[in-house]
């Protein structure tokens, strides 16, 4: 049987590496790009959101910052519900 307590702390512990691995990708550009998104979305993720976003954390920074800035399309092969979603914030973080 399964402790919902526990589930909660585990949720909430992969929460705060996912956001610490967001906020240091290794390049500042990468960093402030997805790190607010982290911060503004993780919250809401569930386990299979966050498998979809540790995922997109193993990519390498300047494709991500290509595709997050609209410098370069995103390929049919990265596109998933949290990519999707990330593309979005940042469009409009900057339209705002």
């Amino acid at each position: 049987m399964s402790d919902p307590s526990f589930r909660h702390d585990d949720l909430e512990t992969r929460r705060k590496r996912l956001r610490y691995r967001a906020w240091h990708r290794g390049t500042k550009e990468a960093d402030l790009l997805i790190g607010p998104f982290a911060d503004a979305c993780l919250e809401e993720m569930g386990h299979e959101a966050m498998d979809d976003f540790e995922t997109i954390l193993r990519l390498p920074d300047p494709n991500l910052v290509s595709w997050l800035t609209g410098q370069v399309p995103l390929p049919e092969e990265h596109v998933s519900p949290v990519m999707t979603l990330m593309m979005k914030y940042q469009e409009d973080r900057k339209n705002n």
